[in-house]
């Protein structure tokens, strides 16, 4: 009986081995596929990284089913600042460039020289093939698609690239900007140039040419943080400092541009230099001091067939909202109603509202809709002698608060 006891006690040892095995091989399969997934490699290959170094991927993801279709790790010590997708006149394919810069150093700002990576877009858009990389001798700091080639911003240099079966084409250069190409923004043949501390410059693109002209700039410079087109003629911008700005060409002056077949008019008087900049200067038309560092500025409607705003945001995560007004009779209505809030609910540690709005630049047609907002916050007598100075009820003023609002949620 003790033999058999001993006998029972072994097989049981015997099985507890068997089952730690099987779960050391498990928990080594499991380690094996996280190390061969391409996620953990690039995790592992930024942990390896030293000071000064970098590690950029593109992933291709499914929005849908939000999930990772391809993975493609760029070449090491490359950063990647911008991207977009187009179509070459000459190829009926879609294509992914991307521009990167190596050994990049922020301050002072330095590289090792950029690239632009070509990818071929899968008919399906469920993968992205590389097609050839082509060496800049700067960053490249923005990249758009226009007349179907590529317009790249490569430090202070404004250049067209047109694809080539090793690497993309020079066709057009136009270098000297002044500092260095943030943002670019194409309409028609007129290309909007966001410089990092100069603001913003338009340019044409004269295609008998083959040439770009500066002909517009603005007259205080700004280091831009964000940028958004709107018309024609106008741009919206953001500097570092926290505010936020709408510069517009003339309206005479654009049509004369234009419609000039010579090309004098983008020439101006001739006397272009590095103190004065371009021949002409924008307007400013909208000034407003947001008191944040603003990231990003999109048009955008939050709600079918409203109308459209400015949106923007913030460093630290807020999100605001920029609406123009369509009527007269509400401009001078909440003019009217922010003066009397600044009067009746000055801030808490007593500082002047119109001169904190007006911290670099003086705030120029922008109403507070903030201090508006307060209106509800008054007593009830307050309240009632606001109204009556505006020739309206205390219901109507809440209405038409309410209405402003529904505009943009």
């Amino acid at each position: 009986d003790d033999d058999d006891e001993d006998d029972d006690d072994d097989d049981d040892e015997d099985d507890d081995d068997d089952d730690d095995e099987d779960d050391d091989e498990d928990d080594e399969d499991d380690e094996d596929d996280d190390e061969d997934s391409p996620t953990e490699a690039l995790i592992q290959r930024t942990k390896r990284t030293g000071q000064h170094s970098w590690v950029s991927a593109l992933r291709l993801v499914d929005i849908v089913n939000e999930r990772t279709l391809q993975l493609l790790p760029l070449p090491a010590n490359e950063a990647a600042f911008t991207l977009c997708t187009l179509q070459f006149e000459s190829s009926p394919h879609h294509y992914l460039v991307v521009g990167a810069a190596r050994q990049m150093r922020l301050k002072p700002r330095s590289c090792a020289g950029g690239v632009l990576h070509v990818y071929r877009v899968a008919p399906t858009g469920t993968a992205l093939e590389l097609v050839h990389s082509t060496e800049v001798e700067d960053v490249p700091g923005a990249l758009v698609p226009f007349q179907g080639r590529l317009l790249a911003g490569v430090g202070s240099t404004l250049r067209i690239y047109d694809l080539g079966k090793r690497k993309l084409l020079r066709k057009c250069e136009k270098a000297g900007l002044p500092t260095f190409v943030r943002f670019l923004k194409v309409h028609g043949s007129r290309v909007f140039v966001g410089d990092a501390a100069a603001s913003f410059l338009y340019c044409a693109y004269r295609a008998a040419e083959n040439s770009f002209h500066v002909f517009a700039d603005q007259a205080v410079p700004r280091w831009l943080t964000a940028a958004e087109f709107l018309d024609h003629d106008t741009m919206a911008g953001a500097d570092k400092f926290g505010n936020v700005f709408v510069c517009r060409l003339p309206a005479d002056l654009s049509a004369e541009i234009d419609e000039d077949l010579t090309g004098i008019r983008l020439r101006g008087d001739g006397t272009t230099s590095q103190v004065r900049g371009a021949p002409y200067k924008v307007d400013t038309i909208v000034s407003y001091y947001v008191g944040e560092v603003v990231t990003s500025l999109s048009k955008a409607s939050l709600i079918p067939g409203g109308s459209q705003f400015l949106l923007y945001t913030t460093i630290s995560g807020a999100i605001g909202a920029l609406l123009p007004f369509t009527s007269r009779e509400d401009v001078d209505f909440f003019q009217h109603l922010e003066m009397h809030m600044r009067q009746e609910f000055p801030p808490l540690c007593g500082r002047d509202h119109l001169a904190y709005r007006s911290y670099y630049v003086p705030v120029k047609d922008v109403i507070d809709g903030n201090i508006c907002e307060q209106y509800s916050m008054l007593d009830a007598v307050t309240q009632r002698s606001i109204a009556e100075d505006l020739d309206r009820t205390t219901s109507e003023v809440s209405k038409k608060l309410e209405n402003i609002r529904n505009m943009i949620l």
